[in-house]
């Protein structure tokens, strides 16, 4: 799949080791960009941008990957490999939801929840962003998936489930929540326990753009109503999601051997990327 939104993990230091790690762990993978600050590799055929460098935040669960396993066997496979120097936070067990399922956060910070469920097709999502929305902001979760549902073409909501009184939660709280934007999959939930975390930009949402008119747009609402802007593309939207909104031909821009200092040197400098700008520079 071609997905021109996906996500982009912090992991200071060890984003060759980890890119390593994940292909083997996944399978069905291979590096489709390198350099010591960005690695992009791909996985089931969807893209995962890994970082070096810039944010000093640390990965938590407030960002996951629901990750689609077609049997017991498959989600054990996974499970065992990421639980290697990482943490449970629910134990691989049947579940009412699933009959293999559990939540890990792995050795580098990044929290998977392996579901098995009904035999996927060949054009399902694998890899799902889960956003859960705590502290200041639980009870944010369904506000925000049509507020980027209504953002972005190609979307539409699959499903909103609220919690019920046997969940010891809000019964106005959505428990799960399944939604497209530009055709990628994502998941929300709210939870009101005390977490002790929240959206940090140690996980961000890569958004690759075709023209100018289109950064702006997304740029604009984004950071617009209790956003903000960050530095070289990135966000904080009103929720406290981070994004990074580039030209989809960035690294075309910033690796030409000609012009590529001068373009790469042109972007630290700005906040909202200017694609003339960089092509000029």
């Amino acid at each position: 799949m071609k997905n021109l939104i996906y996500p982009c993990l912090t992991i200071r230091g060890k984003i060759g080791e980890a890119s390593d790690f994940y292909i083997q762990t996944f399978g069905d993978g291979k590096i489709s960009q390198t350099s010591p600050i960005v690695i992009q590799i791909e996985l089931s055929g969807q893209k995962f941008m890994l970082l070096n460098d810039g944010p000093t935040s640390s990965p938590n669960p407030s960002i996951s990957f629901m990750v689609l396993c077609e049997s017991a066997q498959e989600a054990e496979k996974y499970w065992n490999k990421l639980v290697e120097g990482g943490s449970v936070l629910m134990p691989l067990d049947s579940y009412d939801w699933s009959p293999k399922y559990g939540w890990v956060q792995d050795k580098y910070g990044v929290s998977w929840q392996i579901y098995t469920g009904d035999k996927p097709d060949s054009q399902q999502q694998k890899f799902s962003p889960t956003l859960m929305f705590t502290g200041g902001e639980a009870g944010k979760a369904e506000s925000a998936v049509h507020y980027y549902t209504d953002l972005f073409p190609q979307s539409n909501v699959e499903g909103i489930l609220k919690y019920s009184k046997e969940d010891e939660d809000n019964e106005e709280f959505v428990k799960h929540a399944q939604f497209k934007i530009k055709d990628y999959v994502l998941m929300a939930m709210d939870s009101s326990a005390d977490h002790g975390f929240g959206f940090t930009d140690a996980i961000s949402l890569v958004v690759e753009c075709e023209n100018q008119e289109e950064i702006d747009k997304y740029w604009d609402e984004l950071t617009g109503n209790g956003g903000q802007e960050i530095a070289c593309g990135w966000l904080v939207d009103k929720y406290g999601v981070s994004w990074q909104i580039i030209p989809k031909d960035i690294v075309k821009l910033v690796t030409d051997p000609v012009r590529g200092q001068k373009a790469m040197g042109a972007l630290m400098k700005m906040k909202k990327l200017i694609i003339a700008d960089l092509e000029n520079a």
